[in-house]
């Protein structure tokens, strides 16, 4: 009887999860299809002759650099302030919060929007700069300052988590051994948040790469990967895209790898 009833809580545990299973494999499908069908398609273009292309490969250079820039400043601008955010309570907070956390939900066009009314030529900053001889928009500068507003809140909000996960008691111990808050922060707080600090440098570094939209408004020029694969499809269809796109699709396919492998992937919502 004990064995009849036993199956019967099997069976009617693997009906229970059949509609989950049935509908997220829809999403799953969604998702593996149209990466199936784009690598099927790179063999009609000639990938070599396209990264070959001299305004290819300016594209990637200018990516590469680009991005790694907005991933330094905002790593170190941000792993503090994610410190601050995990470790202390005070008036404003949750405003500060949802500060960092807008460049995340604001559509990028309208982020470009946003940068351009505070760095544009005609703004009071933006002519300080240009005359000093820093252009803040149509140039790598301009890239960087795109990316940095877009990308920057992923590394606040996974090294946050990653703060908030520390057991206080330990910097606590840190403290009364006579360190100071600096080197607690340093030599405990750090070193225990080190896998979720990697991940969001990764996931900003990752955005930063495959910014588009607020980078197109501020510096269409000089190109950036994704800004040169949208001028490639206007000027010869999808697939004059798919050399770079499919460069750009390893990068990806790499920041996926070093995330899953420091496993903290969920921290990027856990807040």
């Amino acid at each position: 009887m004990s064995g009849y009833t036993g199956r019967l809580r099997r069976d009617s545990g693997h009906s229970t999860l059949l509609v989950p299973i049935l509908l997220g494999g829809v999403l799953i499908a969604y998702f593996g299809v149209p990466f199936v069908t784009f690598l099927l398609r790179t063999g009609h273009a000639d990938v070599l002759a396209g990264l070959a292309e001299p305004g290819a490969q300016a594209a990637i250079r200018h990516s590469l650099l680009t991005a790694t820039i907005a991933t330094v400043v905002a790593t170190g601008l941000g792993v503090p302030l994610a410190y601050v955010l995990a470790r202390r309570s005070f008036a404003g907070k949750r405003l500060l919060e949802g500060l960092v956390v807008l460049p995340l939900v604001l559509p990028p066009v309208v982020a470009g929007a946003m940068i351009l009314t505070a760095v544009g030529r005609f703004t009071p900053l933006g002519s300080t700069l240009a005359a000093v001889g820093v252009s803040p928009t149509q140039s790598l500068f301009g890239v960087v300052l795109a990316q940095t507003f877009v990308a920057a809140p992923f590394v606040v909000v996974t090294a946050r988590a990653g703060f908030a996960a520390v057991d206080e008691r330990l910097e606590r111990a840190s403290r009364s051994l006579g360190y100071t808050p600096l080197e607690t922060f340093r030599y405990v707080a750090l070193p225990l948040a080190r896998g979720a600090v990697l991940a969001g440098v990764t996931l900003t570094f990752a955005r930063a790469m495959g910014e588009f939209g607020a980078t197109y408004m501020v510096a269409s020029n000089p190109r950036t990967m994704p800004t040169y694969l949208w001028v490639e499809f206007i000027k010869g269809g999808l697939d004059s895209t798919v050399p770079v796109a499919l460069a750009l699709l390893a990068v990806t396919l790499l920041v996926l790898g070093v995330v899953q492998w420091f496993g903290r992937v969920p921290a990027v919502i856990d807040r």
